[in-house]
Parts: structure tokens; sequence; C-alpha cells
């Protein structure tokens, strides 16, 4: 038996039985979603851990007071942005309690009377709040940038004096929440997702690709704090207030814009927001020619700067200019080619989006990006099945991209995609882990990471990894459905159902933006089927099958439904039409480590797939 001092933090989710009444289903999905995308990435980013999960809650431990505090504040931020998306019978608020103390630790759980003040502050707290004890209070209130309102002495349950409880402000409505100022930086800014004004939703990819760039030039500058683009982006759609968004997030100013394209001119807004007191700091409209896009772009930047009178490094004015392209119409099918890219990867996007980089490239040759997305484009159809690839050609298209840039993050993914699917698992790894040092909210490194990791039966550092990528773009389904497999093969069942649940949550939205999504369809079959829903799993099948007759990956997909379904010929048939010797060793190495298709190992048929696969 050891004691230790140590942070103790309880939480537990506000009203969670009136949310089990009204969905089931849904609650459990997305309070799963909120464990993968929010909790887990920010207990892991303050060096705590999860002791463990408690139905509608958990307990964690924190060898720092302060990170425990800070990730407390962060999660309950980061919650309530997700809840603006959300109507509001469906919104979920958490009650966290902490307290410092001395406590038991047996087998990797925690006990004694510290644990329980934790889980006590928890109670009494309101929902979206902090309670923090006395002890934890008198070592952090000096330590962080946050105000610390005093709740009074309470009763807790099952004790007999009166305990002193402190309010973290920021962490709920009941105060403001932390303008980042300090910590190095002179002032603290969100970009919001410049609405396309168009009036043609396919121009979304224009809109949003503009955002992006702006926020990657201003996180070029050390004095200002950016919040990052997937925060930022769970906001698009939203018609908040600005100054709870501000609250929320955690920064003084928000920059808001509109953007909208017409043949050769570009006209945008952009307005820089007080979040205190929701006045215009700076406005500004703009009607140039689209050639002159990259101009805008640094013209909108500096005023940012200048209205926040930022004071800057002197390279950094030179290096919000730099651009990895000064074609505008190579940029344009560049974001064009990267919106099909993450359309689903059937044949039918992957190739439209290799013709918009090939554009891309057509007008601008020495574009990095677009030779990188190329590789990703190629190595995706090889996988598919398209035999007029071949791996040699996608390793040089990925080189040319590190030829011309060699600390392009996407170009090192892209060569590591490569390695992965030429089999060579170890030299991949080397490039995964570059790419996200260079760029460490890179969805593309985590994802394909995880699926190096897959293929070696590292199946705890895979969930580990597609947790991080399914956080990273809130729209993907394949990582969370990704991440159930390797639940399911750690027989860790319960997070495996979870992970499935909200991958299929987010399979839902896809097919209800786009029907017509075989890709989604087919890989929301396999979902169906493990949670045991076998009608709608044959009509998406069905569905999937009719769309994209022909497509590597919705057969393969179709074959893990059927299985897991027990129709085990059905499945074989599907595996029949697509395994065979020029199967690439990736692909043959994923599907004997994946448990869909356990069911069929010992079946006559399978063992004769995998001597084809051999020879």
């Amino acid at each position: 038996m050891e004691r230790r001092l140590t942070t103790i933090l309880s939480a537990d989710v506000a009203g969670y039985s009136r949310l089990m009444e009204r969905d089931e289903a849904g609650t459990l999905a997305e309070l799963m979603e909120r464990q993968t995308a929010i909790i887990n990435p920010l207990i892991d980013r303050g060096g705590g851990r999860i002791v463990k999960t408690l139905g509608d809650g958990f307990l964690a431990e924190f060898g720092s007071p302060v990170n425990a505090v800070t990730f407390a504040v962060d999660m309950q931020q980061a919650s309530e942005a997700r809840n603006a998306n959300l109507p509001e019978d469906r919104r979920m608020s958490f009650r966290i309690g902490i307290n410092l103390s001395d406590v038991i630790v047996e087998q990797n759980d925690v006990f004694g009377e510290g644990v329980n003040v934790a889980t006590r502050l928890q109670a009494v707290a309101e929902p979206g709040s902090v309670f923090i004890s006395d002890s934890l209070h008198q070592q952090v209130e000096r330590q962080l940038p946050f105000n610390f309102e005093n709740a009074g002495k309470r009763q807790l349950k099952d004790t007999s004096g009166l305990t002193q409880a402190w309010r973290v402000a920021g962490s709920s409505t009941h105060g403001h929440g932390r303008r980042r100022g300090g910590d190095g930086h002179q002032a603290s800014i969100a970009v919001l997702p410049f609405v396309n004004m168009s009036g043609d939703p396919e121009q979304d990819y224009f809109s949003d690709g503009i955002t992006e760039d702006i926020i990657t030039d201003l996180s070029k500058i050390s004095a200002l704090f950016v919040v990052s683009r997937n925060t930022a982006f769970t906001y698009k759609g939203t018609t908040e207030d600005l100054d709870r968004v501000a609250s929320r997030l955690g920064v003084q100013y928000l920059l808001e814009g509109s953007v909208r394209k017409v043949n050769d001119r570009v006209r945008i807004t952009a307005q820089l927001i007080d979040g205190r007191t929701n006045g215009h700091v700076w406005a500004e409209r703009y009607d140039r020619k689209f050639e002159d896009i990259f101009e805008l772009q640094d013209d909108i930047s500096h005023a940012i700067v200048d209205a926040l009178r930022l004071k800057m490094l002197p390279n950094e004015r030179e290096t919000i200019t730099q651009r990895a392209t000064y074609n505008s119409e190579a940029y344009r099918f560049y974001l064009m080619g990267r919106s099909f890219f993450h359309r689903g990867h059937t044949r039918r996007f992957l190739r439209l989006a290799k013709q918009m980089f090939q554009r891309a490239l057509d007008l601008e040759p020495d574009y990095a990006a677009a030779h990188a997305g190329i590789a990703d484009c190629n190595s995706h159809l090889l996988d598919a099945g398209d035999t007029s690839i071949t791996t040699n050609e996608i390793f040089e298209q990925s080189e040319r991209a590190l030829a011309i840039d060699a600390n392009l993050a996407e170009a090192h993914a892209s060569k590591g995609l490569a390695l992965y699917t030429a089999g060579r698992y170890e030299e991949a790894e080397a490039n995964f882990e570059r790419a996200i040092a260079l760029k460490p909210d890179l969805f593309e490194a985590y994802f394909f990471y995880g699926r190096n990791c897959f293929n070696r039966g590292q199946y705890g550092k895979a969930a580990e990894l597609f947790g991080k990528a399914a956080e990273l773009k809130s729209d993907d389904f394949r990582s969370l459905g990704l991440q159930s497999m390797c639940f399911q093969s750690l027989g860790r069942l319960d997070e495996m159902r979870s992970s499935a649940k909200a991958a299929l949550a987010r399979t839902e939205a896809a097919v209800a933006e786009r029907p017509d999504d075989a890709d989604a369809l087919a890989f929301g079959a396999g979902l169906l089927a493990a949670l045991g829903e076998s009608d709608r799993t044959r009509d998406w099948a069905e569905r999937a099958s009719i769309i994209e007759p022909d497509d590597f990956y919705m057969h393969y997909n179709i074959a893990c439904a059927f299985a897991i379904l027990g129709e085990k010929e059905l499945a074989l048939d599907r595996l029949e039409r697509i395994m065979g010797p020029t199967t690439l060793r990736s692909l043959q190495e994923f599907m004997l480590h994946d448990s869909d298709l356990d069911v069929l190992r010992e079946h006559p048929r399978f063992a004769e797939i995998l001597k084809k696969l051999g020879d």
C-alpha cells in the first residue's frame, strides 16, 4: 500500500438521468465523443491519468495542481464550445471538484478522505463550473491567470464540519473566463470561420481555406496567442453571441468575416471584435481581383497586428507573408483538391482530388503541398486496387515535395503513407513522428500513423492516435471507427461500443449531408452491424453497392459488415472479389489484424484467400 500527496479531480455530467431518458443511445455517443475529442487529449497534455470511469463521470489524478486546474478550465470551455452546436435539450454540462491531499494508492486506484472531498466538491458545484478545495487554492492562486471566487463554506455530504470551497472563475457562466494575454503573449485571438456568401455551398472550400491561412499567418506571431483551427471551426455555422464565444475560448479578441467570389473578383469583409465589450476594434472591406488574394491576406494579418499594437520580432513580419505558392489559380485548385480528398476515400473523390492537385501543379510545378496531395491520392487509389499506380510513383511524388520544402509536415506524412503502403512500417513511423513534430495538429499524420500501428499489432498506441485524429477533425468517422476496432482487439468492449456509437453518429451526419456518399454508407454498415442493427446494415450495404459497384474499400467494408452479422458466405464473396496476389502488403496485413473478420478465419474459403495472398 502506497501513500502520496497528489491532486484528485472528480467530474460528472449534470442531469445525466434526464439526458438518458430522452435519448439513451445519443447521450452515450455524445459522452464518448467528448471523452475522445476533449477529455483524453487534455488529460494527456496535463500529464494526468484517468483512474477510473464512473458511468457518467470519471476520477482523475494529476501530479501537478496547476495542471489539474488548467485541465478543468480548458475542459469546461471546450465542452461549452461543443454545446453551442447542439440543441438545448441535448447539451451536456459537467461538474468538477478538485482536491489536493494525501491519498492511498493501491493497484492504480486511489482511496481515502482526499478522494472523498473531491467527489463531494463536485456534487455541490454548479453545472459547467469547477470547485476546488482550500488546500488546492492556496497552492495555485498565485500561479494561474484565473480569478478564484469565494464559494463559501459548504456542508459536504457525510462530513460534520463546513468545508471552504473556491469557484474557478471562467469555468462557467458565473464569471469571466481567462483572457489570455500573459504567458509571453501580448494578446489573444480566435479567427472564426469566414462565412461563404457566394450562395453556392460548394464554394465553402474557398472560405474555409481563407480562414485557415489567416490562422496560420497569425500563429507565426510570437506575441499573439491564436486558438487552433480545429477549436475555432466548432463555431462554423453558429450564431452565438460573440462575447460568450470569447469567454468560452478564453481570448480577448475575435476575428470574423465573410467571403464572396464572383468570376475573377473576390470580396472579403473582416472585423476585429473586442470580446470583453463586443465593440469593433477594426473593420475593413476588400474588393480585389482574385489574383491579388495573397496580398489581401497579408493586408488582413498586418491590419490586426497594427490594431492590437503587437510587437513583432524582426523576421516575423516577413514570415507571415511567405506562401507555399504565389499563383492564385494554383492555390484555388489546391483548396479544391483538399476539399475532395476529405470528402471520402472512394475512387471518385480521390480521382477528382488528384485532378485538382495536378491542375495546381500545371500552374505551379514547385507547389510542394500539391505534390504531397497527389502522393496521398495515389496511395489511397493503390490501396483501393488501382493497378495503374506503382509504389515507386508515390515515393517519387512525396520525395519531390520534400525536395521543395523539407519542413512541410504534409510531405512527411505523405511519405509515411507511401512507406506504410509498401509495408515498410518502421520507416513510416519516423516520417509520421517528424510530421507531428513539425505540425502537431495535422490530422493526416495521426490518422495514417494509427493505421501503421494497427498493422503492427500495436492496438493501444493505434487507439490513442485514432482518438487524436478524431479530436482534430470533428466530422471524421473513420478514425473513431478504427479506434473501436482497436478496443475490440484489446478486449475493451465497453470502449469499443462507445467509440462505435460515436463513429456512427458522425457517419449518419455525413450520409444526411450527402446521401450518395458510398464511403460513409459502406463504413457505416460495419458500425451498424457491430451495434446490432442488422436491417440498417443491409440497407446501407445495398445502397453503397449501387453507388460504387467497383470500389475496393466499399467491398472490403461490406465484407466486414456481413462477417459481423454472421453471414459468412456473403462476406467471403466480397473478399474474393478484391483479394489476390497483387493485393498490397499493407492491405493483407490490415486484414490479418482486422477483428471484424475473426469469424471467418476457420472457414476453408478464407484459407484459400490467404493462400492466394501468399502466392
